[in-house]
């Protein structure tokens, strides 16, 4: 089986680790962890043979040293999901927030009308069905985010009592006080443990003093990312550039991968994009003169394996650093400094 498809197979409610070499005789080699245990090596005999347990220390999103070597480490989970429950006039704005910050997003509602609405405003999927019926096709994941906001605490409840015996990063329902007590106390009669009661965000959102449905969609997303940068867990290789990576038949491409950063720099380690023969781009490291370079270099070494005709795999990564602190770049308008390093490999 190939490198990506075995990724994309992983049980992610395990704790799934990526480590890469990132230079020396040993670059690009790749080591997968599984709840710390070796489940795959790209070579037996190579440097991660009996180095599994130091392996398995390495700071996740960080560059680190084994045996002298530098290797970089990340998590591998789930694109983050958002899911909501009830379509109306809050979930609009909720929804253009989440997909401007790297949700995918599914609305739910037993109104055709509002989850026309939902879609028409970049929800991914819509699901017109009772909310029951409708969760029953949501497994859950230590990446989903689910927000409640139907039209009554008998529908809230609903969701509730499904969505906590899933797994999940983050649950919040919006409601007043008397409504929010209404719902803890059904919670309660029903068996849900206190502490997964106390782990819902009642009310939703951060207090900010939101009012309008655009202020209140603010003070939610907030909240969420809040809650996310808090896991510090990696979302892995988002699901567009998996999506490329394992499509049969594709043509060579460079994988480009911030593996340190200083600085402001717009993006974290662990951040990729996908440069394909042709010119095609996906994903973002963050746009501006540095995405510019390093699409520049990703392009040349594509001309020369084609000119060349050499094989993917005698092709050793190559670590970039971009410096975007400099006056030239600074001049162009689009700085917000710092100083990246890109590993690009061919895939």
């Amino acid at each position: 089986m190939k490198f990506y498809d075995i990724i994309k197979k992983l049980n992610t409610d395990c704790k799934n680790r990526m480590l890469t070499v990132c230079g020396g005789k040993y670059s690009g080699e790749k080591l997968i962890l599984s709840s710390g245990e070796p489940v795959w090596m790209s070579d037996d005999a190579g440097f991660f043979a009996g180095r599994a347990d130091e392996a398995a220390k390495a700071v996740d999103g960080s560059l680190t040293e084994i045996d002298g070597v530098k290797v970089f480490s990340e998590s591998l989970g789930n694109e983050p999901e958002l899911v909501i429950c009830g379509a109306g006039h809050v979930s609009m704005p909720v929804i253009t927030i989440a997909k401007m910050t790297g949700f995918r997003v599914t609305a739910i509602d037993d109104r055709e009308r509002f989850v026309n609405d939902a879609l028409s405003h970049g929800a991914d999927r819509g699901l017109c069905m009772g909310f029951e019926e409708a969760l029953s096709q949501i497994p859950g994941s230590p990446d989903a985010y689910f927000v409640i906001v139907t039209r009554g605490h008998l529908s809230d409840s609903e969701c509730l009592l499904s969505i906590v015996k899933k797994s999940h990063a983050y649950i919040g329902m919006i409601g007043s006080r008397r409504k929010i007590g209404m719902v803890k106390e059904l919670l309660t009669e029903a068996g849900v443990p206190q502490d997964v009661i106390d782990s819902v965000h009642m009310p939703i959102g951060l207090p900010i003093g939101a009012e309008t449905p655009e202020e209140i969609a603010v003070s939610i997303m907030a909240e969420i990312i809040e809650v996310k940068r808090k896991s510090k867990r990696s979302t892995g290789i988002p699901a567009d550039i998996m999506e490329a990576l394992t499509a049969e038949g594709r043509s060579p491409a460079v994988l480009a991968t911030i593996i340190s950063k200083q600085g402001s720099s717009p993006r974290a380690a662990g951040t990729r994009m996908l440069a394909e023969e042709g010119g095609r781009i996906t994903g973002t490291i963050g746009g501006g003169c540095a995405e510019a370079t390093v699409i520049s270099y990703a392009s040349e070494i594509l001309r020369e394996i084609s000119d060349k005709d050499i094989k993917n795999e005698a092709v050793s990564p190559v670590i970039m650093h971009v410096d975007m602190t400099g006056k030239d770049i600074a001049e162009s308008g689009m700085i917000c400094g710092g100083v990246i390093e890109v590993m690009l490999e061919v895939v």
